[in-house]
């Protein structure tokens, strides 16, 4: 389980991007995190591995706390896709991008080519594997995006905006494939039916705080999400 306890992430300045924020996201659930834009969705996920380092409070993931020393196993237990795909593919082909984990983390060529076949296959992209990132479509750059963080065998999957830059095929796509991973997600979105159809519960975000924690009818709650600009 992941369990994050009086959160506190502050910009250089001071400002709280993320204020004192309690939740947990079990195995295997799907969680949706919704917001307006600077409600602080992003600096959420990106504290949750460590990219952002807490000001105040806890982060575990199973009995590990989150701290300097802890990174490298947090980051092999949960990984993250970011909104842009060109953040996680710079390498000259896809099976290059999905095999950085796997050998940064000391896995063999054996090992780490097992994994990337089962990424790629799990995904259905296993023809990606010797094409440039920048030969790929919006929603196949996604997918070898997801495949690089699903290489590395985590519990749990964090997701900044995954339907951005699709098209309705693609993000319908996205979709059945999230639908069949079996791993724990908290999903940070705008759009408000993907989290509708993906995930059974939503966190509320507002100015950094979580304001609801609630099943997906909030979805429907026309007055709540008005008052927080969504």
């Amino acid at each position: 389980m992941i369990q994050v306890r009086n959160l506190i992430v502050e910009y250089p300045d001071g400002t709280k991007a993320v204020d004192s924020v309690g939740f947990s996201v079990g195995p295997g659930e799907n969680v949706a995190l919704i917001g307006a834009n600077g409600a602080g969705k992003s600096s959420l996920v990106l504290a949750l591995v460590g990219v952002l380092l807490p000001a105040q409070g806890e982060i575990h993931v199973g009995e590990t706390v989150l701290h300097k020393k802890s990174l490298r196993e947090i980051r092999s237990r949960v990984g993250l896709v970011f909104q842009n795909p060109d953040d996680q593919l710079f390498m000259p082909n896809i099976f290059e991008d999905v095999a950085f984990g796997p050998r940064s983390f000391g896995c063999d060529e054996e090992e780490t080519t097992q994994r990337v076949r089962a990424a790629l296959s799990k995904l259905g992209i296993e023809h990606l594997a010797e094409r440039s990132p920048l030969k790929l479509s919006g929603g196949e750059k996604r997918l070898a995006a997801i495949a690089t963080v699903l290489a590395m065998d985590p519990d749990y999957l964090l997701f900044d905006e995954p339907t951005a830059f699709l098209d309705p095929r693609a993000r319908r796509n996205l979709i059945d494939i999230l639908g069949e991973l079996p791993q724990g997600k908290l999903i940070a979105t705008h759009d408000l039916a993907f989290a509708g159809e993906m995930c059974s519960r939503v966190l509320l975000l507002e100015r950094g705080e979580i304001v609801a924690d609630a099943g997906i009818e909030l979805l429907r709650d026309g007055v709540a999400l008005e008052r927080v600009g969504l």
